[in-house]
């Protein structure tokens, strides 16, 4: 049996990477792809397109403008005159912010009163508006507060000694600069590494099928379990690899942190191939050409990716589709990673993730196999 599995694993690393497509699919795209969406892919949000339309013309309507222009958050590009203008530059695309200062501005606030400010958003994207909308009201509040202090400091300077004041001490754990970048690059790694192993799997059993050499595979002595593990420890170990390399670019080019154990990430790593490769095997099972393959492969990783919490917060789905989440083994990998990188928790905390990843790669395993023994029948 060894020596039918050495031979068949022979062939498959020599089919693999004799062709210099197939040698850079596996190695140049990851890499880049890992470098592309590890810039792409933030919550972060710099140089918003703003106009500025202020109709005070006061020294208080200025020292706001130019809180804004010296924020790294927005990008005053110019001050309007008509308020027209605000709507056909955010119609166009060319602002995504337009600020108003009324008349009357500074008067309302040397009294005493309560001055307004509108500010209207291009909400196309409702994540950048929210953002942004959070820096505006940041910045007024700041600047409502300094002027206040320092009114009171003109009129009654005693008074500040005694003003009472809450102070804000935040301490973010695992992620003290709040860099969304160390929240993505995690979950870039086990993007990249499902979407590869699916469709190389998928792709290679399917591919012996429609050039007619399964059947000539199948009439040698090798039995069908040597067969399917064949096909399968290659890119076993290919996708172990990936996810090493992912790994290390993304942490040395991106300087995100790894603060647990190396044995907890490979524990997560392989029994995560595993339900990627029954998956690959599955649907090699249902598909007859690589067309049909790679249709039915996004099938599935489209769902999978945005059911793990990747991009989308799983609490913010409808409760029926919360359920559907714990049939994507991404959902429990990210867990992993994120836990291993950021958190530096061991087996003791991420047992239920690996648990629930194991019965997924049993349960696609068996399904997969069971389906491809009667397809070679």
């Amino acid at each position: 049996m060894l020596g039918r599995l050495k031979q068949m694993l022979i062939k498959e690393f020599i089919q693999v990477f004799r062709d210099k497509r197939t040698r850079f699919i596996l190695f140049g795209p990851p890499i880049v792809q890992m470098l592309v969406f590890g810039y792409a892919a933030t919550y972060e949000i710099h140089h918003v397109p703003t106009v500025v339309l202020d109709l005070d013309h006061s020294q208080e309507s200025r020292e706001l403008i130019s809180r804004f222009t010296s924020s790294p958050y927005f990008d005053v590009q110019r001050q309007l005159t008509g308020l027209s203008q605000i709507g056909d530059l955010i119609e166009q695309g060319k602002a995504t912010v337009g600020i108003e200062i009324h008349a009357g501005f500074a008067r309302n606030l040397r009294k005493g009163q309560a001055a307004p400010l509108q500010v209207i958003v291009d909400a196309t994207n409702s994540n950048t508006a929210l953002i942004a909308s959070g820096y505006i009201t940041q910045i007024s509040l700041d600047f409502a507060r300094d002027y206040q202090k320092d009114r009171i400091g003109r009129i009654a300077p005693q008074l500040i000694e005694v003003m009472p004041s809450v102070e804000l001490e935040a301490r973010p754990w695992y992620n003290p600069d709040l860099r969304s970048r160390w929240f993505f690059i995690p979950g870039i790694i086990g993007s990249l590494t499902l979407v590869l192993v699916i469709t190389l799997t998928a792709f290679a059993v399917v591919r012996e099928r429609e050039i007619g050499t399964l059947e000539q595979i199948m009439v040698t002595p090798i039995r069908p379990a040597e067969f399917i593990l064949g096909k399968t420890l290659p890119f076993f170990l290919i996708g172990l690899f990936d996810v090493s390399l992912i790994a290390v670019v993304g942490s040395l080019w991106f300087q995100v942190p790894f603060r647990g154990h190396l044995l907890d990430l490979f524990a997560g790593s392989v029994l995560f191939l595993l339900s990627m490769l029954g998956v690959g095997l599955l649907i090699s099972t249902i598909s007859s050409t690589q067309q049909q393959a790679m249709v039915t492969a996004f099938f599935f990783i489209m769902p999978a990716v945005s059911f793990s919490g990747f991009g989308f917060p799983i609490s913010t789905m409808p409760q029926w589709m919360q359920y559907l989440t714990y049939l994507s083994p991404l959902r429990y990998f990210l867990i992993v990673l994120r836990g291993t990188y950021l958190k530096g928790v061991g087996m003791d905390i991420l047992w239920p993730q690996m648990a629930a990843m194991g019965g997924l790669a049993f349960s696609l395993l068996t399904i997969a196999i069971l389906r491809f023994h009667k397809a070679l029948d």
